[in-house]
């Protein structure tokens, strides 16, 4: 069980109403977007180092913390430019960023009120700059595509993991997943 990235973008793209008015906007903010990463990086990190276990995680190996602040800046800046507009080495990029929170054990409960301090506090920032109204919505949209990415990355992997170590057939799975959330 594992997705093709570029045809899971182009789904999450319509799911959320990406549109190429969107990605022109953030492409004609691509230079703020690098201007403003390394502040929205503090305060992603700020938040996430409050957590004792996400500190632990952050700060396990030596320079970890400072290879992420600039992974975070890179990813924050590839969301005005798109890379390849939005297209195939986006969705490849989405996809390993949301299989390497996996491998380093960052759980959905970190990531997703994690995202939200980032959109809100470029919310705060965009008005501050006096930046479109416009922008914060085509910000918010990327920014609900990529974390699909990471919150889809976490089904796909344990997912994977059980039909190799059962043998199970990727229908029983869905079966036995769907019975047993109708009995909770």
């Amino acid at each position: 069980m594992t997705i093709d990235p570029l045809a899971f973008m182009t789904t999450l793209e319509n799911r959320v109403g990406l549109t190429s008015e969107d990605k022109a906007i953030l492409k004609s903010n691509a230079e703020w977007g690098l201007q403003v990463a390394p502040e929205m990086a503090d305060h992603f990190y700020a938040y996430l180092g409050r957590d004792a276990e996400m500190n632990a995680i952050l700060n396990k190996t030596e320079g970890r913390i400072h290879r992420l602040r600039e992974t975070f800046v890179q990813w924050f800046h590839e969301m005005f430019t798109g890379m390849d507009d939005w297209g195939a080495a986006y969705s490849q990029r989405r996809w390993h960023i949301g299989v390497v929170h996996v491998q380093i054990g960052i759980g959905p409960q970190h990531v997703v009120p994690a995202m939200a301090v980032v959109v809100h506090e470029v919310g705060r920032k965009l008005k501050l700059d006096s930046k479109p109204e416009n922008l914060q919505e085509s910000l918010g949209r990327i920014c609900m595509i990529d974390l699909a990415f990471i919150e889809q990355a976490y089904v796909e992997v344990s997912a994977s993991a059980v039909l190799k170590e059962t043998g199970w057939s990727a229908a029983l799975f869905k079966r036995l997943i769907t019975t047993g959330a109708a009995s909770m």
